[in-house]
């Protein structure tokens, strides 16, 4: 099993999107300073990180008041702004990656080079409800950005949102999906099979999460689907992993020893020993944010290149002998 020890930082919860199961948008929302980001970067850095994960609301600059925040910043724009927090992580040894919800070709060409992989859930193929308010939820256009991630060579992370009112076939045609994309560009290193969570005060607060069964069903049936080099993701803190793994996981992304899971706050990231207890008998290995596959054949940003050098071992995952 591998996973990546990651500090998160949410660089704005500004979103246009309005999911029904979403608590991390905020109407009144806020961006990160630049001082902020180097101190927990510090602290991420001190933990012995070596990812730093920077997430933000999608498309944040179609929101009302948001320019405003950016001026703050005084970043000429939100891809200049995460270039400049992706140069604060890499000056600390951390390898950035972004998952900044839909961005065009040309943005991701510009953040590319900073980034040691990058990623957007695909969430389901399937028209639902819950995306009723959320533009940015678009199965065509979620599918269309992963492509273009693929023709620009950026290793990427994707996945589906079980229990959003989606169907077992839904699932099914998603990870498809996902693996007609990898046969074109080769480029999906993971895909994140994660559980619906529900939040208090969002209108899915009240729906039930999947049972076990399903999620332990759906890690199966990607794990049938998928090709054997893309990881199938399961995250530790959403539900319990041992299941998962054994219907076929083999990564359990990123864990934060230092921030909590600001997308599911109150589902606190699990210890490693914790994780050695549940997973007793499975070996637990540390990598990158970029998969040794990737490393090998130099898929990462070049402005990552030393670092990635520096902390990838012979077999690409993080070096045992790192000081």
């Amino acid at each position: 099993m591998t996973y990546s020890r990651n500090i998160f930082i949410p660089v704005t919860d500004v979103c246009r999107n309005r999911c029904d199961y979403c608590s991390f948008r905020r109407d009144d929302g806020r961006i990160i300073r630049r001082q902020e980001a180097a101190d927990l970067l510090d602290r991420g850095a001190e933990a012995g990180c070596t990812e730093a994960l920077f997430s933000l609301g999608e498309a944040p600059m179609e929101a009302e008041g948001f320019f405003r925040l950016l001026r703050l910043t005084g970043a000429g724009g939100l891809i200049d702004y995460l270039i400049e927090l992706s140069e604060l992580a890499l000056e600390r040894g951390l390898l950035p990656h972004t998952n900044a919800g839909l961005l065009s070709k040309e943005e991701m060409k510009r953040l590319a080079p900073y980034n040691g992989s990058m990623g957007l859930m695909l969430e389901t193929t399937a028209e639902v409800e819950a995306h009723r308010s959320s533009p940015g939820k678009s199965p065509r256009l979620r599918v269309e950005a992963i492509s273009a991630a693929g023709e620009l060579s950026i290793p990427f992370t994707t996945g589906i949102l079980v229990g959003i009112g989606e169907t077992a076939e839904d699932r099914v045609r998603s990870i498809q999906a996902i693996k007609e994309i990898h046969e074109v560009y080769g480029h999906i290193q993971e895909v994140i099979v994660q559980p619906f969570d529900p939040k208090p005060d969002t209108p899915m607060a009240c729906t039930p999460p999947s049972t076990a069964e399903v999620l332990a069903e759906t890690v199966r049936m990607a794990r049938s689907i998928l090709p054997p080099e893309v990881a199938v993701q399961a995250p530790p803190n959403l539900a319990d992993p041992l299941p998962l793994v054994e219907a076929g996981a083999c990564d359990l992304g990123g864990i934060s020893p230092v921030t909590p899971d600001w997308i599911n706050p109150d589902r606190r990231w699990p210890t490693l020993e914790d994780l050695q207890t549940q997973l007793a008998g499975f070996d637990l290995l540390e990598r990158l944010a970029v998969y040794p596959r990737y490393i090998d054949l130099g898929w990462y940003g070049e402005k990552t290149r030393d670092l990635v050098r520096r902390l990838a071992g012979p077999d690409g995952l993080l070096r045992r002998d790192r000081p």
